[in-house]
């Protein structure tokens, strides 16, 4: 259908000049139904008219009447009607994306081609966590995009993240998502089900992940995916056997540990010693003694993958932080826990009663013996 742009462009600069907001409001759905009755049959001249014409309009209305309910109402209405267009104005639809309303922005997030992945970076790193669920939903997002979405960190967009097929998820990315489901069940079965999960972070989840997690990916993956699952299981649970039974000779640091405590030299500071050089064999025995239980207690807690059960026995000892995180780390051959680790174990541990620490460590005692 042919337009006159010249026309067009007087009736915006009419409506702009005017103080009517309804005169503005009508401009605006009067050019979109124009564009929209022909979208497909302008050369790209008139497209970038159109184009510059509607984002005008778009910023008017955003400053002179937005708290107009019905001003918010026309800008979600044209986000919709431009959202499944192929050939929408984009400056336009970049205009409408950046809009702190959601119901005015998600239209287009969620559907709009126009948007690049440079547009949804920027929008992903400023705006709410409504917005990025509404990126996060779209039916495809390179791994630039999940970067941004998922180190925003909130739970909601990772697990939309996670179950679109669409979504590309970097190694990186991969990373956040298996810490952050040390602490989900839900996100820790929605991640190991992921295809394109690389095998190392794959292990990795299993390992801090527990047997319901396991049985849940088990009952859950496809059939694609159910033998790597199944044997990757199988290697974490291998690999903690092979840990848990080899042999360790705890005479001869029973017996220094034991000379230490009679010089009255068995303190913290041994213990942290003891760890920072990672003599496993006289860690587990000063501890055990610090923490008032055996080594037949305290030896499965520091072999376990979780921290849990090895910061009671710190707690019941009355540990400090820093010697605990030397502890905590003597338990890796070479290099240590991760920040995000050692964050969630210091809340743990805060949060920690030294009299509850000591009556579960004497409850392990009495089902050891």
């Amino acid at each position: 259908m042919p337009v006159s742009t010249l026309s067009i462009v007087e009736e915006v600069e009419s409506a702009l000049s005017s103080s009517s907001d309804i005169k503005a409001l009508e401009t605006l759905e009067r050019v979109a139904d124009l564009y929209l009755s022909s979208a497909g049959q302008y050369a790209a001249d008139q497209v970038e008219i159109f184009d510059k014409v509607l984002e005008r309009l778009v910023k008017t209305i955003e400053i002179r009447a937005i708290a107009d309910i019905s001003a918010r109402v026309a800008l979600a209405e044209l986000s919709a009607r431009l959202a499944h267009v192929s050939r929408a104005p984009p400056s336009a639809v970049r205009q409408l994306a950046r809009n702190d309303d959601i119901s005015i922005a998600e239209p287009v997030l969620k559907e709009s081609a126009c948007l690049t992945a440079e547009d949804l970076v920027e929008i992903a790193r400023l705006k709410s966590e409504r917005h990025l669920l509404a990126i996060a939903s779209r039916w495809w997002l390179k791994e630039v995009v999940t970067d941004v979405l998922l180190a925003r960190d909130f739970p909601s967009v990772s697990r939309r993240i996670i179950n679109n097929p669409g979504a590309k998820i970097s190694a990186a990315g991969f990373a956040i998502l298996v810490a952050q489901a040390e602490a989900d069940p839900e996100l820790a079965v929605e991640t190991g089900l992921r295809v394109d999960l690389p095998p190392k972070l794959r292990d990795q989840l299993l390992r801090k992940a527990t047997e319901t997690v396991h049985a849940r990916l088990l009952s859950s993956a496809p059939p694609h995916l159910f033998e790597e699952i199944r044997n990757a299981i199988e290697a974490v649970a291998a690999g903690v056997g092979r840990d848990m039974s080899k042999t360790y000779d705890f005479s001869n640091a029973a017996r220094f540990v034991a000379l230490l405590e009679e010089k009255g030299e068995l303190n913290e500071g041994a213990l942290r010693g003891f760890a920072k050089q990672r003599r496993y064999e006289d860690t587990i025995v000063a501890l055990a003694r610090l923490s008032k239980s055996s080594v037949e207690v305290v030896r499965p807690l520091m072999q376990s993958m979780r921290h849990d059960g090895i910061l009671v026995a710190c707690k019941a000892a009355e540990l400090g932080w820093d010697t605990v995180t030397t502890i905590l780390n003597c338990r890796y051959m070479s290099g240590s826990a991760s920040a995000l680790e050692l964050t969630k174990a210091q809340e743990q541990f805060a949060a920690m009663n030294r009299e509850t620490a000591q009556r579960l460590l004497r409850f392990w005692q009495v089902r050891t013996s």
